[in-house]
């Protein structure tokens, strides 16, 4: 049994871990409970300005007017992948399934392009970053401090150079991978196509396409509608991502707490007994001594 001194020093030890733990659960509580609310109030109209833009593209189909957002009848081109994880750990298992998710694309769904070298990889979170590195992929961009500032107009700009290289022809196909947030315990691995702008799958018994009349134009709702709506499928993706993070750390944090107070409870029991055993020892020696000067 170990000595009094030394269990002494580990429940010291724990308990000031468990401070640790407890502050950054708190701090993580209050991150999320703030953007908890961006997203609960971003997520409706970008849901509906998304169906929008589903339908607008499949409507598009019929017109004379070029959609350059379209899936492109024939091409073998390169396709991005941007993984979006977060920049500093403790978060459980957070980035990790980001990373096993990226490493199964790699391998599984794409394996010829990666041969190729047709596969990259933008990074966003030096943990996702990091990963992949470790994994040997093509990384072409990383954008690892877009957290420190998140807001519309800096994922604007990426997936504004998103766009322009997917109608340039660089890429032939641009997908997102990141954790959905469902609640504070909770994250959904999610994989969203960017571009090429994807058509809702017609179900069965469903009335006929509607026809638009549109205004100002056809290039003008190229233009303008399809890219906003673009960019803010995009802001939606990374801020899921940064709200996952802080329900994960606010968890993982929690359940650290609570094996630390476990541990202290433990050790103290431990402590109590291995006191009882040094006391109940003087004490026969203390009678030993004495019965030893009887005789």
């Amino acid at each position: 049994m170990a000595n009094l001194k030394e269990i002494r020093n580990r429940i010291s030890s724990v308990k000031s871990t468990r401070q640790i733990t407890s502050a950054m659960k708190m701090v993580s509580a209050a991150k999320l409970r703030k953007a908890q609310d961006k997203i609960v109030q971003l997520r409706p109209y970008a849901d509906k300005l998304h169906g929008v833009l589903v339908e607008v593209n499949k409507s598009l189909q019929g017109c004379d007017v070029e959609n350059i957002f379209c899936k492109r009848k024939s091409g073998d081109g390169k396709i991005l992948v941007v993984v979006v994880t977060s920049n500093r750990g403790l978060c459980g298992a957070f980035n990790a399934n980001v990373a096993r998710e990226a490493k199964r694309i790699m391998t599984e769904r794409y394996p010829d392009k990666h041969n190729k070298g047709k596969l990259v990889f933008m990074s966003i979170g030096k943990k996702g970053h990091d990963a992949l590195k470790r994994m040997r992929c093509n990384i072409v961009e990383e954008h690892n401090d877009i957290f420190n500032n998140l807001s519309f107009e800096n994922t604007s700009l990426i997936a504004s150079e998103l766009i322009k290289k997917y109608v340039s022809g660089e890429y032939d196909r641009i997908e997102i991978l990141y954790n959905q947030f469902k609640n504070a315990a909770m994250q959904r691995l999610t994989t969203e196509v960017f571009l090429p702008v994807q058509e809702i799958e017609e179900s069965v018994g469903k009335g006929i396409a509607t026809d638009f009349i549109y205004e100002p134009g056809v290039e003008t709702i190229i233009q303008e509608i399809i890219p906003k709506s673009l960019k803010t499928q995009f802001y939606k993706a990374i801020l899921d991502s940064f709200v996952a993070e802080h329900g994960a750390r606010m968890t993982a944090m929690h359940q650290a707490t609570d094996n630390a107070s476990d541990l202290i409870r433990d050790l103290t029991l431990q402590y109590n007994k291995a006191r009882q055993a040094s006391i109940t020892n003087q004490l026969l020696e203390v009678v030993s001594g004495a019965e030893a000067l009887k005789g």
